[in-house]
């Protein structure tokens, strides 16, 4: 039982990768398409697709970083994410353009190190 749930988490933080890396390229190709071509301003800017992933983002790190605080004890990967999280909500907040992809990008980057952190730390507890 205890190693299909450290499975899960395990999937969860990989999961969570996955989406951070999804997220970033989503975030420049969005400005390379629609700023400098043109091209897809409806769907790829579309204030739905940010507003699920932010709410995917945080639903995968609040359950897989939060586990992984009551598995191996470090609150450090629940900080990192958090912080990054707030940043992918403040870039919804600002609108798009190029804070809305420096935030985008470096709270995705945050997101993405809590969840390698804290497979890392799963590895080593």
């Amino acid at each position: 039982m205890r190693s299909a749930l450290l499975s899960i988490r395990n999937r969860l933080d990989r999961a969570g990768i996955v989406l951070s890396g999804l997220c970033a390229v989503h975030c420049i190709l969005g400005v390379v398409l629609v700023g400098i071509l043109g091209l897809g301003g409806e769907v790829l800017l579309s204030p739905a697709i940010h507003r699920v992933g932010l709410a995917l983002a945080l639903v995968v790190g609040l359950v897989s970083l939060g586990f992984g605080v009551m598995r191996h004890g470090r609150v450090g990967p629940m900080i990192v994410g958090g912080l990054g999280l707030a940043l992918m909500a403040m870039a919804i907040a600002v609108g798009h353009g190029l804070p809305e992809a420096v935030l985008t990008v470096l709270g995705v980057s945050l997101v993405a190190l809590a969840h390698i952190t804290n497979l890392r730390s799963h590895v080593h507890s």
